[in-house]
């Protein structure tokens, strides 16, 4: 690994007090509503969950998040954003570090909160509109190797609005192989109120932790044949499977649930006093997550 790609726990207090203000003027224009941060725990976690169009929304969720607690997460970031060296200098200033399994065990392993969003770009650049909200987590499976491996509690997460931006007319075919050298980072193409986003309400909601749980490996199957990676002190892929199916699904079920409630009382301010909401998210005990 290279060194700008190793995890360099270097937060600059001035970086982050930018950013909180550059976050005032976004949320004049996108109202943030957070709910579920009983469910944070005071040691290490890790949360996954959507990203929207661009993925801007992250800085409102980060400012929340540390607005809320004091601490800082830190967030894995695209391998695009390490090869822009200014880009990459900030970012590790204000929490961010290359999105590999290492990087995060070690920011896990300090007491960190490590937010994580396994669908990636692919999640950023949508190219359709029936992919917005739609969790592309089918070939992420490290977040769940990572919290096997940490021993922490995985808390999903859902973000509503981020996905109403702009409109999705189309994609500019060949920008992400020719920038990227891959597909995946196609330039979408999208319209807004001219280059803007349209100001839409931002809701965030944090879930019920899941402490992953490894289930038996049958007697039959060797530990060491169980797993892809290679490492004897490791989860085997079975058990890396099952938390990634009960991961994604909760954190799919958390975000129809964010989507439908923020669709209704977005549909229903024009029309009537808006009012506020309790939250509904409030248990804080932990679900297993096992086959």
């Amino acid at each position: 690994m290279r060194l700008a790609e190793r995890f360099r726990d270097c937060v600059d207090e001035r970086f982050v007090e930018v950013m909180r203000q550059v976050v005032r003027a976004l949320e004049a224009v996108h109202p943030v509503r957070m709910e579920g941060l009983e469910n944070l725990p005071r040691g290490p976690a890790l949360l996954v969950g959507n990203h929207g169009l661009l993925g801007y929304e992250t800085l409102l969720f980060f400012a929340r998040l540390f607005d809320a607690t004091g601490r800082v997460p830190r967030g894995c970031a695209d391998r695009w954003f390490f090869r822009v060296p200014l880009m990459r200098d900030v970012l590790v200033r204000v929490g961010g570090m290359y999105g590999s399994q290492e990087n995060a065990l070690s920011a896990l392993g300090r007491g960190h909160l490590v937010v994580s969003y396994p669908g990636g770009v692919r999640e950023v650049f949508k190219h359709e509109p029936s992919q917005r909200y739609r969790l592309r987590w089918e070939k992420s499976l490290g977040f769940a190797r990572v919290a096997l491996r940490a021993g922490v509690p995985i808390i999903p997460f859902a973000a509503a609005g981020v996905d109403h931006t702009y409109r999705i007319v189309s994609r500019l075919r060949g920008t992400g192989r020719l920038w990227m050298g891959d597909e995946k980072y196609d330039l979408p193409l999208l319209l807004g109120r001219g280059p803007l986003p349209a100001p839409v309400p931002f809701w965030f909601r944090l879930g019920r932790p899941m402490l992953p749980i490894a289930p038996p490996v049958a007697p039959s199957v060797s530990r060491s044949s169980a797993r892809r990676d290679g490492d004897p002190d490791g989860p085997d892929d079975r058990a890396v499977a099952a938390v990634h199916r009960a991961a994604w699904r909760a954190a799919q079920q958390l975000l129809d649930e964010v989507v439908a409630e923020w669709s209704g009382a977005t549909r229903s301010a024009a029309r009537a006093p808006r009012t506020r909401a309790r939250a509904d998210v409030t248990a804080s005990d932990l679900v297993e997550c096992a086959s």
